[in-house]
């Protein structure tokens, strides 16, 4: 049996909060430093927003790591934070992020149509977040109600390894029955899930204005000058410098013309792990 690489995308697989709901991903980063005042602990929006990306629970055992929040945690625990201290924290954060998915579930303009011009090339559409079980199915539900349902959704918790990890991209592959990771491409606005994609095999797209890196709500984003706007994509492009995006675009609005540019690259024998 001989080797045929793929010639066409086959499935697009994207990230939750800030790529196609939750315009500035506030949803998770408010929560963190809702969840850090009520030990005690003094966390600014800027420090929540440093892991994201990751699994929850391994997000607040970064923060935590950070020598600044370290020194923070154990003038009010009395020691450094410890894995059972981390563990109180992301009890008490979960059912605060429950809470107020709804308040942050629109749809990322542009989300619904470049998902369908995808589905109208035969690709399917899988998802993953660091979001863990409960919260997703909340996301989910609340995606529903706004006229968006993914083919497949993997959870952080639903994988031995969430981010940077690829399981949780891998774990679509398998369920959607895809026959080749080079056929797939990752959608992102955080670090960890670029190097998922990445890592998975996959092609990768870094969303530079929608999500955690800018932080602007819709409103603020469309506010920007465009010497404003100018400077805050160079400053994102920096930040994901390191994770080696094939493809930087300011929101999901703007896939389509990615998606044709990989299928003729596909179409040229090109293969993400070489880009």
């Amino acid at each position: 049996m001989h080797y045929n690489a793929p010639d066409r995308l086959q499935a697009a697989i994207h990230d939750w909060a800030g790529t196609v709901v939750d315009f500035g991903s506030f949803a998770p980063t408010q929560i963190f430093v809702d969840a850090f005042a009520e030990f005690g602990v003094a966390l600014s929006l800027e420090e929540a927003r440093g892991p994201m990306g990751m699994g929850k629970w391994d997000h607040i055992r970064a923060l935590c790591d950070i020598p600044e929040i370290a020194e923070r945690c154990a003038e009010v625990f009395g020691h450094a934070p410890t894995d059972a201290d981390v563990t109180a924290l992301y009890e008490r954060f979960m059912p605060l992020q429950v809470e107020k998915i709804p308040e942050h579930s629109a749809l990322i303009p542009g989300a619904i149509e470049a998902i369908a011009a995808m589905r109208a090339q035969g690709m399917k559409i899988g998802s993953c977040s660091g979001y863990p079980a409960v919260v997703m199915q909340r996301v989910v539900e609340m995606a529903a109600q706004h006229g968006y349902q993914a083919d497949h959704v993997v959870a952080s918790d639903e994988v031995p390894n969430g981010r940077p990890h690829p399981a949780q991209a891998l774990a679509s592959v398998i369920a959607l029955g895809i026959e080749d990771v080079a056929a797939c491409v990752k959608i992102d606005d955080t670090t960890p899930g670029i190097l998922e994609g990445r890592r998975a095999g996959m092609w990768t797209v870094a969303l530079t204005c929608s999500g955690n890196a800018l932080g602007l709500t819709l409103e603020e984003f469309q506010a920007l000058t465009p010497a404003a706007l100018a400077e805050g994509r160079a400053r994102v492009a920096r930040e994901f410098e390191a994770s080696r995006p094939h493809y930087l675009i300011d929101t999901i609005a703007d896939l389509p013309g990615v998606i044709d540019d990989i299928n003729a690259r596909l179409a040229r024998g090109e293969m993400p792990q070489a880009c």
